[in-house]
């Protein structure tokens, strides 16, 4: 039995990841796959690992996360918000540094519903004047 040291909720646009920390080596799982096969490229993969490197706790923990909704880059986002949330919750020390990278705070932008009669949310149909 593998015992979770902290658990993180983390959320961008419609992306939500639950985050598990457990002692370790570093590796990190993300829906069953590793991190590097989930997330195909190499910049959402530092995304993900962000609040690992501020803290210098990327040798220390695995981390298991369980992400739905959205697409990659939220995903990542999302995965970036619950881990530095789980890292709070381990070692209060850490806050200082994630709270000064802006880790903590959730980016609360989230798309502009379409209005009716228009294209999108703020595009409207070609005027004709005949």
């Amino acid at each position: 039995m593998v015992k979770n040291i902290a658990i993180g909720t983390g959320r961008r646009k419609t992306a939500v990841a639950r985050v598990f920390v457990r002692d370790g080596s570093g590796k990190i799982v993300v829906n069953g796959k590793d991190v590097k096969e989930y997330f195909k490229s190499e910049e959402q993969v530092q995304v993900v690992r962000q609040p690992l490197l501020v803290t210098s706790m990327d040798n220390k923990y695995d981390i298991l996360i369980n992400v739905e909704g959205g697409g990659l880059n939220g995903q990542a986002a999302a995965c970036l918000h619950g881990i530095s949330r789980a890292l709070v919750q381990i070692d209060q020390d850490a806050r200082t540094s994630l709270k000064a990278n802006g880790y903590l705070t959730r980016d609360s932008r989230m798309v502009e519903r379409k209005k009716y009669g228009q294209r999108g949310a703020r595009r409207r149909f070609q005027f004709s004047k005949r």
